[in-house]
């Protein structure tokens, strides 16, 4: 499964979502900082699943319907920072959706998520991993589930990293920076949190229009306990 990532840097790379979608083979598409109301239905033979209403900077998700099949979703507000309460630049700050994969004949959530950003500390972006995390369970217990976005997180990952392990979770970084637009800001903006799910890579795709660079996630599936812990050859 290829779930591509990107921050749309306030609606301004829009247009680069189809050759994105194509050229990235994706099977998923999730994006941030986005114009609801200027999203294409279809992008690169993805269809829009669902976006969130209330934001100025929106979230949504894109999927390839000849694959997958929408079980649920959820579109969820987390812990305010003040830059959220003064600029009110994001209500809801995660969608998850749950999926039906008919190629794996497996269900999986995915999720687009998009935390505060530096203005607020460490400890509130945690809250708001934690808390999407808890929305993702909410939607299957059991299911694998990988959850991406803007994290906003690229300094003291390594704190990150442990929290979000000892909630069952795993962390998945790219393997370059992902955001541009200040080089004192560099670093792993745009990452991959998932569980039951084996992450064979996180490649950070070329620059468009956007100060981040999108991510491309490839998962496996893991194979149930009674397969020996051998991974699953659908991707």
């Amino acid at each position: 499964m290829r779930v591509v990532s990107y921050n749309l840097r306030e609606h301004t790379a829009n247009s680069e979502l189809a050759a994105l979608a194509e050229a990235s083979q994706a099977d998923v598409l999730c994006v941030q900082e986005c114009d609801s109301t200027d999203l294409a239905s279809s992008v690169g033979g993805l269809t829009l699943a669902a976006s969130t209403q209330a934001n100025r900077l929106g979230l949504a998700i894109y999927k390839r319907d000849d694959r997958f099949e929408v079980q649920d979703f959820g579109i969820h507000s987390l812990q305010k920072s003040l830059h959220d309460r003064v600029l009110s630049p994001a209500h809801e700050r995660l969608i998850a959706m749950h999926l039906y994969d008919k190629e794996a004949e497996a269900e999986v959530i995915v999720a687009s998520f998009h935390a505060s950003p530096l203005t607020a500390t460490n400890s509130l972006r945690r809250k708001q991993i934690e808390a999407a995390h808890d929305f993702v369970r909410d939607l299957s217990s059991e299911a694998p589930a990988i959850m991406v976005g803007d994290f906003n997180y690229p300094w003291f990952q390594t704190n990150l990293r442990r929290k979000i392990e000892e909630s069952g979770f795993a962390l998945s970084l790219s393997d370059q920076p992902t955001y541009l637009r200040y080089r004192k800001f560099t670093g792993h903006f745009d990452f991959a949190t998932s569980v039951g799910l084996h992450i064979a890579g996180v490649e950070t795709l070329p620059a468009g229009i956007s100060d981040h660079r999108p991510i491309l996630v490839r998962a496996n599936y893991e194979a149930p306990a009674s397969a020996a812990g051998t991974a699953s050859a659908v991707a």
